[in-house]
């Protein structure tokens, strides 16, 4: 057997060697760039908000946009890394993406702006590319840990692109290439152009297994992998809509605190847009640790208690986070609500990383539609949420608040759900080398 060619059951995070850390590598830094790109105009929305007189109601649907498309890119995704492969899925999906980012600064009315926001959503779908050709690189030993970093440190572009956004903004006012007003529409070319050059690089310097490419794998795997990559198994177990709904829990708030942290700090305590967007940044900075640290606590518990004990720790981080977004929501000065949100978001996270932790012992034939289905939830749960945001009858802190109380909810109901009557088999062993 040619260890070169089979999944790593050590995640050396510093090393560029072999194919499964090259592409590990660069599986995460093009999921950062997406949610760079993705969440771009996020912390641009006050000077939009000015220039187009978008309303509260305006906003919130623009909100809810910006998740809805990725709801059916992330199926189609799923089922597309299951028959083409990660590595053709991610350059297609990078170069569709990369248009709407390039034109959205071309809107001139609020019609226009929230259609280019809803076809901006289909990047979100790259979590479901980044997640299975993770759980292609490694073995199941190490899945949950290897899923939890790429998908935080992919996450991290949310917060990094509320700090460098206004910045890059800023920079081409004061070039005197655009006015303050006007300023978004040329900064978002940056995303835009980055997206093109990662699909360039996603597809030239990657594979899809450690094997080869599914296009030049023998005829006979070539044939099990589209045999066994049923959408409609997936869809038919209960247990892929539990995590759909947890998940719905975690990474749907958290893409949803995202869109609007840097409105928030802004119209609650009267902070400039800058600063606003670095207070937004340290939610998303969390995800450096947080998402990765949620893996790795999954894969220890998953050597003693399986998927059983995988699931009773997600319901307690859930639970966790929901306390945690309620205080959040309560905060009445500016440190409170930096701590309080420093708070639940490190539940939020982890329980992003532990969810994942249990994705890949779902159904080992059709990771792909199962993670597609999953990180669908994701999406529903902040376009459900984005109502709350939208209603001029309530405030944004009132918003936090009925999601803290939902998502405690949700975290009682996953803990007293039974995964399957029979536990899987979780491999021991897991190694994190630094």
């Amino acid at each position: 057997m040619n260890l070169q060619d089979q999944p790593l059951n050590k995640l050396r995070i510093f090393s560029f060697k072999g194919v499964q850390m090259r592409t590990f590598h660069i599986t995460w830094i093009t999921f950062f760039f997406c949610f760079f790109g993705w969440f771009g105009i996020a912390p641009l929305m006050p000077l939009v908000r000015e220039e187009l007189g978008l309303t509260k109601n305006e906003i919130g649907n623009i909100i809810i946009a910006s998740v809805s498309a990725t709801i059916i890119a992330r199926l189609f995704v799923g089922k597309m890394c299951d028959t083409l492969g990660p590595r053709i899925s991610y350059t297609i999906l990078l170069v569709a993406g990369s248009i709407p980012v390039l034109l959205i600064g071309l809107s001139n009315s609020y019609e226009s702006f929230l259609l280019f926001r809803f076809f901006i959503g289909i990047i979100g779908a790259s979590f479901v590319i980044t997640q299975f050709h993770t759980s292609m690189m490694f073995a199941p030993n190490i899945i949950g840990t290897a899923n939890a970093v790429t998908g935080g440190w992919g996450n991290l572009g949310g917060g990094v692109t509320n700090l460098v956004m206004p910045l890059i903004a800023a920079a081409f006012v004061g070039m005197g290439f655009v006015s303050q007003s006007d300023s978004w529409r040329i900064a978002m070319v940056v995303p835009g152009t980055i997206l093109l050059i990662m699909a360039y690089i996603y597809y030239k310097y990657t594979q899809d297994t450690p094997q080869g490419n599914f296009n030049k794998l023998s005829a006979g795997q070539a044939t099990n992998k589209k045999k066994n990559g049923s959408f409609l198994l997936a869809l038919k177990d209960y247990r892929v809509w539990i995590l759909t709904l947890a998940y719905a829990a975690c990474f749907g708030i958290e893409i949803t605190v995202d869109n609007v942290a840097a409105t928030f700090f802004m119209d609650r305590f009267d902070t400039g847009i800058i600063l606003a967007g670095a207070l937004a940044s340290i939610f998303g900075g969390m995800n450096l640790f947080a998402r990765a640290l949620g893996g790795i606590v999954s894969d220890k518990v998953g050597r003693s208690y399986g998927i059983k004990g995988k699931g009773l720790i997600l319901g307690i981080l859930l639970l966790l986070e929901g306390i945690g977004i309620s205080l959040f929501a309560t905060s009445n000065t500016l440190l409170l609500a930096i701590i309080t949100m420093l708070l639940f978001a490190l539940f939020l996270k982890m329980a992003n990383g532990c969810t994942y932790g249990i994705v890949p012992f779902i159904n080992k034939d059709n990771i792909g539609s199962v993670s597609g289905i999953v990180g669908a939830g994701g999406n529903i749960g902040a376009m459900l949420v984005g109502f709350l945001f939208k209603s001029e009858t309530l405030s944004y802190a009132d918003a936090f608040k009925y999601i803290g109380i939902g998502v405690f909810v949700i975290g009682l109901t996953v803990l007293f759900v039974r995964f399957h009557p029979r536990t899987e088999t979780v491999v021991q062993n897991v190694s994190l080398e630094v």
